[in-house]
């Protein structure tokens, strides 16, 4: 008996100390998996600031989400801007005892246990908690096996222990909403929000939190885009657990399971969406390097030079490389979650992109075909020869990433040329939205030159916020940034710049002068004499304010002549643009190739009595956290007087009232103070409008990829018909919203005292002479020898 008593003694001894063994080994195991020993194991540090890949977001100046920069298309959203919908979507599906446990759910592990593992029932659901979710998300990589994964979810128990230490229970909600994965390029709950349903976390319907947090278990699969029957039953499978967990009521499941899958898809694409050109303007500008001559091509002087004032001038230009964090790295635009808070304003963009859309596609584009159709060379001018039709084909199609990628690859000319004229399956561009269509990449190349482009800028000149940009017709399609990187001749756009000399000097808008061809003496010793393509009032005295709006080349190489090519090129400098000035006679027709933005810039100097601002696209930017890193300040530099400046305006707007912007009077009907300027450059390869108004300073710029692609005729060619009216649509829009506070009751400042008699003898009467045709608009045609 005793002997049986003692073996039953050392048996239960044995039980506990294997027991005790198997508790001192758990606790040396997670002892040792805490410690690291075992692997990696996130510092406190870590665990206080774990590591997300953040988008950086880009604001109008109206608050609105232009878009954003991004490796992983996430941003983040706090709690207080996350609905309940989503709270308890997640809770009631993922860990429905989540308030009441402390990382770990023994209760969940036990079920796991036995109806999973021990009775194979698979429905029972997983034992991870949200809190284990998440340590996943944030320092687990998918395991290579098994065992791998065994040992992660060890760690995974001792990781959420410790942020649940460290984090309330709402941190830790958002930590994982916020770092959930989602497929089409959506991060994080606010992207997909956005990406599936067009909504934003804190207005998200009850059906589509369901659906969002149904797609966690296994976003492939449970793609509502190809898998539409799959998700509305997974989804419905959350409503059932919010159901049970009585965040739903019988009446309201019922109704809510019964509502069709109602997507509104829009997956995330730099290519698309308001402002694309300026969002890649700005891109570039922010992660530009430092210039190296050495990274520049031969005939890259001029763009070295202009990068290189840049950087040394711009702070913006290069801001990734000139400003570090505080722990010495430097910030990353993709990464790094920052804020930029622009100078755009949506609305006007909007209604900026609308005009540049609705004149190219409904006006000018069916014109244009209609004029080539048929024509051996089009969409060139019949005036071209076949070897320069070819070669312009030839660069072209050395210009395309198909080409590039064959050389690379080490095709030869005739492989690369048979491929280019081999039919390819591909999607083009229309106006009526994309085709599908087959053709071979030589005939796509004519295909997209058909198309006219154009880009407009618009400035608010008293501080210089650019608050619309387009730089073509459509970014897709035409990546080409016709507003800052293309530069063409700007024609009698220029001719402004040469009369400001002559009001500097003390000439009214009033002076009269002689209406007769003026001729140039060249170094070479030969003469150059500009002449107009009309007849209009010639050998009359005419005055300064009639030669500006009718862009008569007679008076402004009269204003030429009395000062010199070099002065007018100071002067054209000092309104602030930067191109090159070759300072030659031909100088006051425009010949110079300036940018878009320069000349809306170098324009606003006039309503903002005399100061140039240079463009100002950026405000401020936050890092992650909201706090301010970057502060952004107009660039001032007083120019003109005040005096000048008003006289300029007065021409400017003589131009609007009696010449060749005069189509905004009697067609578009405006009746506010609004200084203009037509160009039109030789054989009408470009059409520009320069508009000024008190508050606003628009550019617009219209023609063809090529120089020699161009209507063939000045009565369609000209900027007043090319350009004008993209301001026209555009500035309607602008002063039909109050909200923007530009009305046609605004005024230009007068200075003080000015007592100038401004209405010239050959104006009077001439605003109702000519009101009913465009005739005299073809006197702005420059004629180069």
């Amino acid at each position: 008996m005793n002997k049986e008593v003692t073996n039953f003694r050392k048996y239960i001894a044995g039980l506990w100390g294997i027991f005790a063994v198997g508790v001192l080994s758990v606790f040396f195991l997670f002892l040792a998996i805490s410690s690291g020993m075992l692997g990696f194991m996130p510092t406190f540090e870590e665990l206080e600031n774990p590591k997300s890949n953040l988008a950086t977001e880009i604001y109008s100046s109206d608050q609105q989400l232009l878009g954003s920069f991004y490796k992983e298309n996430r941003s983040f959203v706090g709690y207080k801007n996350l609905s309940p919908n989503l709270v308890n979507a997640l809770i009631a599906t993922e860990d429905v005892r989540f308030h009441d446990h402390s990382g770990v759910d023994a209760r969940g592990l036990a079920r796991v246990l036995f109806r999973t593992v021990i009775m194979q029932d698979h429905s029972s659901g997983g034992g991870s908690t949200i809190t284990q979710q998440l340590a996943k998300l944030l320092f687990h990589d998918r395991a290579a096996n098994i065992w791998e994964r065994s040992l992660q979810k060890l760690k995974e128990w001792v990781i959420a222990v410790k942020l649940e230490r460290s984090y309330t229970k709402e941190e830790i909600l958002t930590m994982y909403l916020n770092k959930a994965e989602y497929i089409y390029d959506a991060y994080g709950i606010k992207s997909a929000a956005k990406t599936f349903f067009n909504t934003t976390t804190d207005t998200i319907k009850v059906e589509e939190a369901a659906v969002l947090i149904g797609m966690l278990k296994n976003p492939a699969l449970f793609n509502p885009v190809r898998r539409p029957e799959l998700t509305q039953e997974r989804r419905n499978v959350v409503l059932g657990q919010m159901l049970k967990a009585q965040y739903l009521t019988r009446a309201e499941f019922d109704s809510l399971a019964n509502i069709p899958l109602k997507l509104h898809f829009n997956r995330a694409d730099h290519k698309e969406g308001l402002a694309p050109y300026f969002r890649e303007y700005l891109r570039l500008s922010l992660t530009a390097k430092k210039p190296d001559r050495e990274h520049y091509a031969s005939w890259q002087t001029q763009k070295f030079h202009e990068d290189s004032l840049a950087w040394a001038t711009n702070p913006l230009y290069g801001w990734i490389n000139k400003n570090l964090k505080a722990d010495g790295t430097k910030y990353n635009i993709y990464k790094d979650g920052l804020r930029i808070y622009t100078t755009i304003d949506s609305r006007m963009q909007l209604y900026a992109e609308n005009a540049v859309e609705k004149h190219l596609g409904e006006d000018l584009q069916p014109i244009f075909f209609k004029e080539k159709k048929g024509r051996s060379r089009a969409p060139f001018t019949h005036k071209i020869s076949k070897e320069q039709y070819e070669g312009i084909i030839k660069r072209a199609m050395k210009n395309t990433d198909r080409y590039q990628s064959l050389r690379r690859a080490g095709a030869d000319m005739d492989s690369i040329k048979k491929v280019f004229n081999t039919p390819y399956p591909m999607t083009v561009f229309s106006w009526q939205g994309e085709k599908d269509t087959i053709m071979t990449p030589n005939d796509s190349i004519l295909y997209y030159k058909h198309f006219l482009r154009a880009s407009m800028m618009s400035i608010d000149p008293l501080n210089g916020h650019v608050k619309a940009y387009v730089g073509g017709p459509n970014f897709k399609h035409f990546m080409y940034d016709m507003a800052t990187h293309g530069k063409r001749q700007v024609g009698s756009t220029i001719k402004p710049f040469v009369y400001t000399l002559a009001m500097q000097e003390g000439h009214t808008p009033c002076d009269l002068v002689p209406n007769i061809p003026q001729t140039f003496y060249l170094p070479t010793g030969k003469t150059w004499t500009p002449r107009n393509s009309g007849s209009n009032r010639a050998g009359e005295m005419v005055s300064l304010k009639w030669g500006l709006a009718h862009s008569n080349n007679n008076i402004t190489a009269w204003v030429m002549k009395q000062y010199n090519p070099e002065a007018v090129a100071r002067m054209i400098h000092e309104l602030g643009i930067t191109s090159p000035i070759d300072p030659v006679p031909a100088l006051c027709l425009g010949t110079p190739d300036i940018s878009l933005m320069e000349m809306t810039s170098a324009y606003c100097t006039y309503p903002n009595n005399g100061v140039h601002i240079a463009p100002m696209v950026v405000t401020r930017i936050e890092d992650r956290f909201g706090n301010v890193i970057a502060d952004f300040h107009p660039k001032k530099r007083e120019v003109l007087s005040e005096t000048t400046s008003f006289l300029m305006l007065n021409l400017l707007q003589g131009v609007t009232n009696q010449g060749t912007g005069r189509r905004l009077r009697y067609k578009y009907h405006f009746t506010g103070e609004i200084g203009s300027k037509t160009g039109t450059t030789q054989n009408h390869s470009d059409g520009w409008f320069m508009g000024v108004t008190p508050n606003l300073v628009t550019g617009v710029w219209t023609g063809g990829e090529d120089r020699d692609i161009h209507f063939d005729n000045i009565r369609i060619g000209q900027g007043a018909n090319m350009a004008l009216p993209i301001f026209a649509l555009y500035i309607q829009q602008v002063y039909d919203n109050p909200d923007l506070n530009i009305t046609q009751e605004d005024t230009f400042e007068k200075p003080m005292n000015f007592n100038m008699n401004l209405i010239c003898t050959d104006e009077i009467g001439a605003s109702n002479r000519n009101t009913t045709n465009d005739t005299n608009e073809s006197s702005d045609v420059e004629e180069f020898f």
